[in-house]
């Protein structure tokens, strides 16, 4: 029994990877962008640039729940050929 799945179609968790990986840079940025006044001995930037440095573990738990996503797809389809 072949697979149906073409190999460059996207799996179930696909999409929040990207999206994950996408916050989890903006955060990146964020952080860096929020530190360097420090470092620099400059003015600090407002509080919410702090809260925007969150974003990147907003966008590291996106990325592992479509990895986790992905995950539980392929045993789902393991599953179905074995029986």
């Amino acid at each position: 029994m072949r697979d149906k799945t073409q190999a460059n179609s996207a799996a179930a968790g696909d999409g929040l990877i990207r999206a994950g990986a996408i916050v989890f840079f903006v955060g990146a940025v964020a952080t860096l962008v929020t530190v360097a006044p420090l470092l620099l001995g400059t003015k600090p930037f407002p509080t919410y640039m702090f809260g925007m440095s969150m974003l990147m573990a907003v966008g590291f738990l996106m990325a592992g729940a479509g990895v986790l996503r992905s995950i539980a797809e392929g045993r789902r389809r393991a599953r179905e050929i074995r029986s």
